[in-house]
Protein backbone atom coordinates (compact mmCIF):
# COMPACT_ATOMS: atom_id res chain seq x y z
CA UNK A 1 0.00 0.00 0.00
CA UNK A 2 1.65 3.59 -1.00
CA UNK A 3 0.18 6.39 1.04
CA UNK A 4 -0.47 9.65 -0.43
CA UNK A 5 0.96 12.76 1.36
CA UNK A 6 -1.56 14.70 3.01
CA UNK A 7 -2.73 18.05 1.17
CA UNK A 8 -1.90 21.26 3.47
CA UNK A 9 -3.81 24.26 3.74
CA UNK A 10 -1.97 27.58 3.78
CA UNK A 11 -3.18 29.60 6.73
CA UNK A 12 -4.48 32.58 5.57
CA UNK A 13 -2.74 36.54 6.79
CA UNK A 14 -6.21 37.67 8.11
CA UNK A 15 -8.60 34.99 10.29
CA UNK A 16 -11.85 33.98 8.29
CA UNK A 17 -14.97 32.54 9.99
CA UNK A 18 -15.29 28.36 8.82
CA UNK A 19 -18.78 27.49 7.46
CA UNK A 20 -19.51 23.77 7.57
CA UNK A 21 -20.32 22.72 4.04
CA UNK A 22 -23.79 21.50 3.45
CA UNK A 23 -24.81 18.65 2.15
CA UNK A 24 -24.46 17.86 -1.75
CA UNK A 25 -21.94 20.86 -0.53
CA UNK A 26 -19.33 20.79 -3.89
CA UNK A 27 -16.55 21.65 -1.50
CA UNK A 28 -17.17 18.11 -0.04
CA UNK A 29 -16.01 16.39 -3.60
CA UNK A 30 -12.22 15.70 -3.72
CA UNK A 31 -10.41 17.57 -6.89
CA UNK A 32 -10.33 15.57 -9.51
CA UNK A 33 -6.56 15.69 -9.91
CA UNK A 34 -6.38 13.45 -6.71
CA UNK A 35 -9.02 10.99 -8.17
CA UNK A 36 -6.72 10.63 -10.88
CA UNK A 37 -3.94 10.08 -8.98
CA UNK A 38 -5.59 7.38 -6.87
CA UNK A 39 -6.56 5.64 -9.78
CA UNK A 40 -2.93 5.87 -11.10
CA UNK A 41 -1.46 4.47 -7.54
CA UNK A 42 -3.97 1.90 -7.64
CA UNK A 43 -3.19 0.46 -11.32
CA UNK A 44 0.41 0.54 -10.32
CA UNK A 45 -0.31 -1.55 -6.89
CA UNK A 46 -1.98 -3.99 -9.22
CA UNK A 47 1.04 -4.39 -12.06
CA UNK A 48 3.32 -4.73 -9.03
CA UNK A 49 1.54 -7.64 -7.10
CA UNK A 50 1.39 -9.65 -11.05
CA UNK A 51 5.40 -9.10 -10.94
CA UNK A 52 5.90 -9.67 -7.59
CA UNK A 53 8.49 -12.74 -7.71
CA UNK A 54 11.96 -11.62 -6.81
CA UNK A 55 14.55 -12.20 -9.57
CA UNK A 56 16.06 -14.68 -7.28
CA UNK A 57 13.68 -16.55 -7.37
CA UNK A 58 12.47 -16.28 -11.31
CA UNK A 59 15.72 -17.77 -12.79
CA UNK A 60 15.16 -21.06 -10.82
CA UNK A 61 13.23 -23.39 -12.56
CA UNK A 62 10.72 -25.26 -10.44
CA UNK A 63 11.92 -29.38 -11.34
CA UNK A 64 8.28 -29.91 -13.13
CA UNK A 65 9.32 -27.12 -15.63
CA UNK A 66 12.73 -28.50 -16.22
CA UNK A 67 12.08 -32.02 -16.82
CA UNK A 68 9.46 -30.71 -19.45
CA UNK A 69 12.39 -28.91 -21.03
CA UNK A 70 14.03 -31.99 -21.41
CA UNK A 71 11.69 -33.92 -22.61
CA UNK A 72 10.87 -31.19 -25.52
CA UNK A 73 14.69 -31.42 -26.31
CA UNK A 74 15.28 -35.03 -26.18
CA UNK A 75 12.03 -35.06 -28.57
CA UNK A 76 13.58 -32.68 -31.25
CA UNK A 77 16.61 -34.43 -31.33
CA UNK A 78 17.83 -37.14 -34.61
CA UNK A 79 18.22 -40.48 -33.96
CA UNK A 80 21.62 -40.62 -32.36
CA UNK A 81 21.85 -44.28 -32.20
CA UNK A 82 23.90 -46.06 -28.73
CA UNK A 83 25.10 -42.86 -27.90
CA UNK A 84 24.00 -41.25 -24.61
CA UNK A 85 22.43 -37.87 -24.47
CA UNK A 86 22.47 -35.70 -21.54
CA UNK A 87 20.10 -32.60 -21.41
CA UNK A 88 21.48 -29.65 -19.08
CA UNK A 89 18.65 -26.96 -18.48
CA UNK A 90 20.80 -23.46 -17.54
CA UNK A 91 19.14 -20.64 -15.69
CA UNK A 92 17.11 -17.43 -16.82
CA UNK A 93 18.60 -13.91 -16.12
CA UNK A 94 18.53 -13.35 -12.63
CA UNK A 95 17.36 -9.98 -13.49
CA UNK A 96 14.33 -10.81 -14.70
CA UNK A 97 10.82 -10.15 -12.74
CA UNK A 98 8.29 -12.90 -14.07
CA UNK A 99 4.95 -12.88 -13.52
CA UNK A 100 3.64 -16.25 -11.45
CA UNK A 101 2.01 -18.64 -13.78
CA UNK A 102 0.27 -21.86 -13.69
CA UNK A 103 0.80 -23.10 -16.63
CA UNK A 104 4.46 -23.21 -18.95
CA UNK A 105 4.81 -24.57 -22.30
CA UNK A 106 8.58 -25.23 -23.33
CA UNK A 107 9.39 -25.21 -27.45
CA UNK A 108 12.37 -25.35 -29.57
CA UNK A 109 12.68 -21.54 -31.39
CA UNK A 110 12.86 -22.54 -35.51
CA UNK A 111 15.68 -23.10 -36.87
CA UNK A 112 16.94 -24.19 -33.14
CA UNK A 113 19.19 -27.20 -33.69
CA UNK A 114 18.91 -29.19 -30.20
CA UNK A 115 22.59 -30.02 -29.93
CA UNK A 116 26.14 -28.18 -27.96
CA UNK A 117 24.75 -25.14 -26.53
CA UNK A 118 21.41 -23.90 -27.91
CA UNK A 119 17.69 -22.51 -25.88
CA UNK A 120 14.61 -23.79 -25.38
CA UNK A 121 11.97 -20.79 -25.58
CA UNK A 122 9.43 -20.69 -22.19
CA UNK A 123 6.14 -19.03 -22.58
CA UNK A 124 3.59 -18.86 -19.68
CA UNK A 125 0.35 -19.89 -20.98
CA UNK A 126 -2.21 -19.42 -18.07
CA UNK A 127 -0.98 -16.56 -15.55
CA UNK A 128 -2.00 -12.89 -14.96
CA UNK A 129 0.57 -12.19 -17.20
CA UNK A 130 1.74 -13.78 -20.80
CA UNK A 131 4.96 -13.71 -20.92
CA UNK A 132 7.71 -15.61 -23.31
CA UNK A 133 11.28 -16.18 -22.07
CA UNK A 134 14.41 -17.98 -23.64
CA UNK A 135 17.11 -21.07 -21.27
CA UNK A 136 20.00 -21.68 -22.26
CA UNK A 137 20.42 -25.30 -22.38
CA UNK A 138 23.37 -27.57 -22.93
CA UNK A 139 23.04 -31.03 -25.12
CA UNK A 140 26.20 -33.82 -24.16
CA UNK A 141 26.15 -36.67 -26.50
CA UNK A 142 28.66 -38.78 -25.24
CA UNK A 143 29.66 -41.80 -27.66
CA UNK A 144 33.37 -42.93 -28.14
CA UNK A 145 35.47 -41.56 -30.92
CA UNK A 146 39.20 -41.14 -31.31
CA UNK A 147 40.28 -38.53 -28.92
CA UNK A 148 44.60 -37.22 -28.90
CA UNK A 149 46.02 -38.46 -26.18
CA UNK A 150 48.50 -35.73 -25.22
CA UNK A 151 48.47 -32.07 -26.71
CA UNK A 152 49.39 -31.69 -30.49
CA UNK A 153 50.71 -28.57 -32.36
CA UNK A 154 49.80 -27.82 -35.90
CA UNK A 155 51.00 -29.62 -38.31
CA UNK A 156 51.97 -32.59 -35.74
CA UNK A 157 51.72 -35.96 -37.46
CA UNK A 158 49.26 -38.49 -35.80
CA UNK A 159 50.85 -41.52 -34.57
CA UNK A 160 49.45 -44.83 -32.67
CA UNK A 161 50.62 -43.70 -29.47
CA UNK A 162 49.14 -40.12 -30.04
CA UNK A 163 45.05 -41.46 -30.55
CA UNK A 164 43.13 -43.72 -28.73
CA UNK A 165 39.59 -44.12 -28.80
CA UNK A 166 37.01 -43.10 -25.44
CA UNK A 167 33.98 -42.12 -24.39
CA UNK A 168 33.43 -38.10 -25.18
CA UNK A 169 30.93 -35.20 -25.06
CA UNK A 170 30.81 -34.85 -29.65
CA UNK A 171 27.95 -32.20 -29.59
CA UNK A 172 30.93 -29.13 -29.46
CA UNK A 173 30.84 -29.44 -32.74
CA UNK A 174 28.88 -30.47 -36.29
CA UNK A 175 32.05 -32.02 -37.67
CA UNK A 176 31.87 -35.62 -37.86
CA UNK A 177 34.23 -37.61 -35.52
CA UNK A 178 36.51 -40.72 -35.94
CA UNK A 179 35.77 -44.16 -34.40
CA UNK A 180 38.89 -46.05 -35.81
CA UNK A 181 42.42 -44.74 -34.53
CA UNK A 182 44.32 -46.97 -36.79
CA UNK A 183 43.05 -45.04 -40.49
CA UNK A 184 44.40 -41.44 -38.90
CA UNK A 185 47.92 -43.27 -38.36
CA UNK A 186 50.12 -41.01 -40.25
CA UNK A 187 47.83 -37.85 -40.88
CA UNK A 188 48.58 -34.42 -40.29
CA UNK A 189 46.57 -31.93 -38.13
CA UNK A 190 45.66 -28.35 -39.46
CA UNK A 191 45.53 -26.79 -35.90
CA UNK A 192 46.28 -27.52 -32.14
CA UNK A 193 44.37 -29.96 -30.09
CA UNK A 194 44.11 -30.35 -26.45
CA UNK A 195 44.75 -33.73 -24.92
CA UNK A 196 41.31 -35.85 -24.53
CA UNK A 197 39.95 -33.97 -27.66
CA UNK A 198 38.11 -35.59 -30.06
CA UNK A 199 39.03 -35.52 -33.63
CA UNK A 200 37.35 -34.33 -36.59
CA UNK A 201 37.50 -34.40 -40.25
CA UNK A 202 38.10 -30.26 -39.91
CA UNK A 203 40.92 -30.99 -37.79
CA UNK A 204 42.93 -33.01 -40.48
CA UNK A 205 44.41 -31.90 -43.17
CA UNK A 206 42.51 -33.45 -47.01
CA UNK A 207 44.88 -36.15 -47.84
CA UNK A 208 45.49 -36.54 -51.47
CA UNK A 209 45.43 -39.84 -52.97
CA UNK A 210 46.66 -39.43 -56.23
CA UNK A 211 47.62 -36.72 -58.62
CA UNK A 212 45.82 -35.16 -62.21
CA UNK A 213 47.19 -37.57 -64.60
CA UNK A 214 47.70 -40.13 -62.85
CA UNK A 215 46.33 -44.00 -63.60
CA UNK A 216 43.72 -45.31 -60.99
CA UNK A 217 41.27 -47.86 -60.45
CA UNK A 218 37.75 -47.38 -60.99
CA UNK A 219 35.77 -49.33 -58.86
CA UNK A 220 32.35 -49.84 -59.91
CA UNK A 221 29.73 -50.74 -56.46
CA UNK A 222 26.07 -51.41 -56.33
CA UNK A 223 23.74 -53.94 -54.86
CA UNK A 224 25.83 -57.32 -54.45
CA UNK A 225 28.25 -56.90 -56.97
CA UNK A 226 31.67 -54.88 -57.77
CA UNK A 227 33.42 -54.80 -60.87
CA UNK A 228 36.43 -52.26 -62.03
CA UNK A 229 38.63 -51.36 -64.96
CA UNK A 230 41.62 -48.82 -65.58
CA UNK A 231 41.44 -44.92 -65.81
CA UNK A 232 43.01 -42.18 -66.23
CA UNK A 233 42.50 -39.16 -63.13
CA UNK A 234 41.62 -35.37 -64.70
CA UNK A 235 42.03 -33.67 -61.61
CA UNK A 236 43.55 -34.49 -57.89
CA UNK A 237 42.30 -37.09 -56.14
CA UNK A 238 41.75 -34.74 -52.43
CA UNK A 239 39.98 -37.11 -49.61
CA UNK A 240 36.22 -36.73 -49.58
CA UNK A 241 36.02 -34.73 -53.14
CA UNK A 242 35.17 -35.74 -56.06
CA UNK A 243 37.11 -36.56 -59.01
CA UNK A 244 36.84 -36.91 -62.90
CA UNK A 245 38.22 -40.10 -64.40
CA UNK A 246 38.12 -41.00 -68.22
CA UNK A 247 38.16 -44.70 -68.76
CA UNK A 248 39.46 -46.45 -72.05
CA UNK A 249 36.39 -45.68 -74.06
CA UNK A 250 36.40 -42.09 -73.54
CA UNK A 251 33.85 -41.52 -71.62
CA UNK A 252 34.80 -39.90 -68.44
CA UNK A 253 33.28 -41.06 -65.28
CA UNK A 254 33.10 -38.97 -61.19
CA UNK A 255 33.95 -40.76 -58.34
CA UNK A 256 35.12 -40.58 -54.86
CA UNK A 257 39.13 -41.38 -54.23
CA UNK A 258 38.99 -43.73 -51.06
CA UNK A 259 42.59 -44.95 -51.71
CA UNK A 260 46.18 -44.53 -53.29
CA UNK A 261 45.20 -44.61 -56.78
CA UNK A 262 41.55 -45.78 -56.00
CA UNK A 263 38.50 -44.04 -57.02
CA UNK A 264 35.05 -46.21 -56.72
CA UNK A 265 31.77 -44.88 -57.82
CA UNK A 266 28.26 -45.91 -56.75
CA UNK A 267 25.66 -47.26 -59.03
Amino acid sequence: MISLPLLRQSTPSCPVQATAPRLGDPRRRPPRLVVALAVTVSLALLSATAWAEPAAESARLPAAWSRRVIEVTRAAMADTGDARVEVVPGALDGRLRLAPCEQIEPYLPVGTVPWGHTRVGLRCTSGPVAWNVYLPVQVKVWRRAVVSTVALAAGAELSASSVQVAEVDVAGSHAPVFTDATRLVGRRLVNAVGAGVALRTDNLRVRQWFAAGDKVTLVYKGEGFEASTEGQALNAGMEGQPVRVRVGSGQVLTGLPTGDSRVEVRA
